[in-house]
């Protein structure tokens, strides 16, 4: 009898954890459960109408088609127009990658220029699918802590550590996930300076939450703020969450040519080009009205302070207020050790998400997820009401721990 056998590269990785607990709580919602599910970080708003209307004018146009490996010329023009409008970079078309989403860019970066045991800096807590990338291209992650008493950020001693001979590549993502901090310029300009001195290392910035900040903050990308690092760093973005379009599965990066050239190797022997609807989609969401996207960002605010004041309420909890992206990681330091009535002890982050499931149908991601812990995380990228019920829920079931 066959019996498959996995690859030893598969063997490397696991399951996104995100994506997991997302598709637990579908299943149990489906099973008729009462469950608040806050674990995708995915806005609750639709597309707006002109771009759908883009696409269904695409369809008509017969713009159906194969196109180039990377992207149509029309839409490298609009990423290279959106990077010298917001963030003061110049790229030419040559210099511009599309593909099926920010995590295929990262992917086609990663496979195109790690060789086995070069090393991949990655500050945690981190998107949890940043280690795994690295280890299914070959490299090793190398993990730099960063503590909630300095606000989840990567500290220039720190990242001068961490460097070493192997390294290859340094993430940078900002506004974080899951931890919501964000680098304003002069602290990117303190990593800099260290990475000025370590030419050897390659930049990745991913800035997909570059309009979700909150307050003062004024958002910045590191090639920008440090020109002698723009040949060496490759800035990734995306149209899922400013323009609420994570299922048209657009991402996209700036970055130096032969880099680029080399992804788009990859994406020739992989996925091929994005889908032709969604390109022209995107054309429209980077070329259109972007006043939207403040007018969300403004709610999302709204929903960061009340799940942040919730939280910090809750017995047991400690609650950071985030300066980005829509998510809050609150530490459950104070719960671990505790027992439940069942008389079941929260032994760490993730029996605390497990139980909370359980208990009250809340669900949230463990923080070891990430990279740090004992914390958790909640998207509020979810209704007001849905947002209250959940902290509610939260708040009673940390009561009840003894």
């Amino acid at each position: 009898m066959f019996t498959f056998k996995p690859s030893d590269s598969l063997g490397r990785i696991k399951p996104s954890p995100t994506l997991a607990v997302t598709q637990k709580a579908n299943a149990l919602i489906r099973a008729g459960a009462d469950v608040l599910s806050l674990g995708a970080g995915e806005p609750d708003f639709d597309t707006p109408n002109h771009i759908k209307e883009a696409a269904v004018r695409a369809m008509a146009e017969g713009r159906t088609k194969y196109t180039d490996v990377d992207g149509v010329p029309e839409l490298k023009a609009a990423i290279a127009a959106k990077f010298a409008r917001e963030n003061g970079l110049t790229y030419t078309a040559s210099q511009v990658s599309v593909a099926p989403g920010g995590k295929a860019i990262i992917f086609n970066a990663f496979m195109a220029s790690l060789n086995p045991g070069d090393e991949v800096i990655i500050p945690a807590p981190f998107w949890v699918s940043y280690p795994d990338m690295a280890l299914l291209c070959g490299g090793v992650p190398v993990f730099v802590p960063c503590a909630m008493a300095d606000g989840y950020k990567l500290r220039p001693e720190a990242l001068e550590r961490a460097i070493t001979p192997r390294t290859k590549w340094l993430v940078l993502n900002s506004p974080n996930n899951p931890t919501g901090a964000a680098l304003n310029a002069t602290e990117l300009q303190a990593l800099a300076e260290i990475l000025l001195r370590h030419p050897q290392v390659m930049i990745l910035t991913d800035d997909m939450y570059e309009h979700l900040t909150y307050g003062d903050f004024r958002f910045a990308t590191i090639a920008s703020v440090a020109p002698g690092l723009y040949a060496r760093t490759l800035t990734v973005n995306g149209i899922s969450k400013a323009y609420a379009m994570t299922g048209w599965r657009i991402g996209y990066a700036g970055g130096p040519e032969p880099l680029i050239r080399a992804m788009a190797k990859v994406m020739s022997q992989s996925t091929s080009n994005p889908s032709s609807i969604s390109q022209y989609a995107a054309i429209a969401a980077l070329n259109g009205p972007q006043d939207f996207i403040a007018e969300r960002a403004k709610v999302f605010e709204g929903r960061r302070d009340l799940v942040v004041a919730a939280l910090n309420a809750a017995p047991g909890l400690s609650c950071p207020v985030p300066e980005g992206a829509f998510y809050v990681y609150p530490s459950c330091a104070g719960l671990i050790g505790k027992r439940m009535p069942s008389g079941q002890v929260i032994e760490n982050d993730e029996r605390f998400a497990t139980a909370l499931l359980e208990a009250e149908g809340v669900a949230v991601v463990h923080g070891a997820a990430f990279g740090g812990s004992p914390n958790f995380r909640i998207s509020y990228a979810a209704a007001t009401a849905q947002l209250q019920e959940a902290c509610a829920r939260i708040t009673r079931f940390c009561g009840g721990l003894v």
